[in-house]
């Protein structure tokens, strides 16, 4: 019998190397090598052009398009996030932490497809079919043209297309399924990378809109080559705390719509349970009269939410101050304080600072800095901020206070829940159309004047 002939490939690149290194030269990540089996027998794929059948090049505007067929989840938060529904023949890849609740959002989705007439075929490759008939009981989930197949073995999945000619493929999950035609072990790059590869060509020859769930990493990216992510049309991940009801979806690419837009989830008994006003559900329980909180709209993709943020302001009892944020970039925490320290004169050089979002969500855009430096002004002081009021605005290193996009949006939403005093950018004034009936704004310039109007001087 000859001896086995091994390679070793990158598993963050797909590099390959006759031997074990431990950094890789590609990507220049450590210890990232995996030794597989490969045969050099094998005879490669003839990858010559057919001269009786190629693709001709066209000009742009004889190219005739039509509005791609969208299906409905019938789950509204999904449909945002997807940008209005599925696209026939696209490639979708939904990654995220164990037990955050993949499955589940994918099992309700084939649930509701199959009971649009749809056929739906949900590939596991982690389950038995016992163990989802199981799960699909508690989720009351029970449609004739929802089939389950737990399988690994791409021709036999294959095989079970051909036949049963679904509209709808779900994979669970991709780092299961294997191709007999390589040596090497489920998971890893070359078998990722040559199953994506398979159900991304039957997808679009077929026009079946197929899921595909993807393993991550510690480091919270998708398992697997970066190419994965290139491959496919839409990419979402699925964020959330585990020991949190709390779930938000949110899409990180996207070639039939926005990757701004987040969708909202709550984990119950019955399932995942859409979240239609997502600022009642982040402001619930919010303490009333209590310095150190203030409530800030923001904007995910076109929608606007409200998010109260905290913070807490202490003597230090360490040589050194700790800085902790939840929620939000820690640098620009950082920020904001020195801005206060210079411009406001509030010296917190010996004071301990916490600065939270509420609800377990991050919030990444800049138009929520004049709310951290008014809940760390309000705890320093100890001055509690009417509860009825909001603010917002982008905050320079000046202390000035810049414009921010969707003022009328972010107004709105928050005078639906009831507030009635809003401090705004005064650049945002202009061509502001809003009801002065039912709030009181407040223009400001800079920071100084937003502190004097929310904590009285």
């Amino acid at each position: 019998m000859s001896k086995l002939k091994t390679k070793y490939i990158c598993q963050e690149c797909g590099y390959e190397s006759p031997k074990w290194m431990g950094k890789c030269p590609s990507c220049e990540q450590w210890n990232t090598f995996t030794e597989e089996i490969y045969d050099k027998n094998i005879k490669k794929t003839n990858m010559g052009i057919n001269r009786s059948f190629y693709t001709k090049p066209e000009r742009i505007r004889d190219i005739k398009i039509d509005k791609e067929d969208r299906i409905s989840t019938n789950i509204n938060e999904l449909n945002r996030v997807l940008g209005g529904g599925v696209v026939k023949g696209s490639l979708i890849l939904v990654g995220g932490d164990p037990g955050i609740g993949k499955s589940t959002l994918l099992i309700q989705v084939a649930n509701n497809m199959a009971s649009t007439k749809l056929r739906v075929l949900y590939v596991s490759g982690e389950e038995s079919a016992k163990q989802i008939k199981i799960r699909s009981d508690r989720l009351d989930i029970d449609s004739e043209n929802l089939y389950i197949l737990p399988e690994t073995n791409i021709e036999v999945v294959k095989k079970s297309i051909e036949d049963l000619k679904p509209n709808i493929l779900i994979v669970d999950s991709i780092q299961t399924v294997y191709s007999p035609q390589l040596t090497s072990a489920p998971g890893t790059v070359s078998q990722v990378r040559e199953i994506t590869s398979m159900l991304m060509g039957i997808s679009k020859s077929l026009g079946i809109a197929t899921f595909i769930v993807g393993h991550v990493t510690k480091q919270g990216a998708i398992a697997g080559p970066r190419v994965l992510e290139h491959m496919v049309d839409t990419v979402l991940y699925f964020e959330g705390e585990r020991h949190n009801t709390y779930r938000i979806l949110r899409g990180v690419k996207n070639r039939f719509g926005s990757t701004n837009e987040i969708g909202i989830f709550e984990m119950r008994d019955i399932g995942l349970v859409e979240v239609k006003n997502p600022s009642e559900m982040l402001l619930s329980g919010r303490p009333m009269n209590t310095p150190g909180t203030i409530v800030v709209p923001c904007m995910e993709g076109t929608r606007p939410m409200l998010v109260e943020i905290q913070a807490l302001v202490s003597s230090t009892v360490f040589g050194m101050p700790r800085r902790v944020a939840t929620g939000i970039d820690y640098n620009r925490v950082v920020l904001m304080m020195a801005v206060l320290e210079k411009r406001v004169g509030l010296q917190t050089q010996n004071m301990d600072c916490y600065v939270n979002i509420t609800g377990g969500i991050q919030i990444k855009e800049p138009a929520i800095d004049a709310g951290i430096i008014c809940a760390i002004a309000s705890s320093f002081k100890d001055k509690e901020i009417d509860h009825n009021t909001i603010v917002m605005g982008e905050v320079g290193l000046t202390g000035e206070i810049r414009s921010i996009s969707f003022i009328e949006s972010r107004l709105k939403e928050a005078m639906k829940l009831g507030f009635t005093k809003a401090i705004i950018p005064k650049s945002n004034m202009k061509g502001l159309n809003i009801d002065n009936k039912k709030m009181d704004v407040f223009p400001v310039g800079n920071i100084i004047d937003a502190l004097d109007i929310v904590l009285g001087g």
